[in-house]
């Protein structure tokens, strides 16, 4: 009985440790917003962080403060170079890029290029 529940393990361990393999991670290409779509900071930008960041960051206990009311302060110009995303510590730390530590969730692709594009249409307040 011994033998044949060491030769499972073995067996399920190789499985396990050679059956999936992937030569590269594949990550998904984050698209370009429209040069004549408008991102609105209140519009499409608060809603994201309400519905993903609120969480942890309202002040307790991560900062930026990224509540309604209080977000558009607390990131400009402390975490966002307006007109430069990639450089901008807001969009270096999104989850999906970068965050640190894992939050246990990512944004969508689409929800991290409304966040470039309002970074690189200015970061206005609108």
């Amino acid at each position: 009985m011994k033998k044949l529940f060491r030769l499972a393990l073995v067996s399920s361990l190789s499985l396990m440790c050679f059956s999936c393999y992937y030569d590269e991670l594949y990550i998904e290409e984050i698209p370009e917003i429209p040069e004549d779509q408008i991102v609105s900071f209140q519009d499409d930008i608060q809603p994201i962080f309400t519905a993903n960041c609120i969480g942890c960051h309202n002040t307790t206990i991560a900062n930026p403060d990224l509540r309604e009311g209080n977000s558009y302060n607390a990131i400009v110009p402390d975490y966002v170079i307006a007109g430069d995303a990639e450089n901008s510590e807001l969009y270096q730390k999104l989850p999906g890029i970068g965050h640190q530590p894992d939050p246990g969730f990512t944004l969508d692709v689409d929800e991290i290029a409304l966040i470039k594009g309002w970074i690189d249409q200015g970061a206005e307040n609108n």
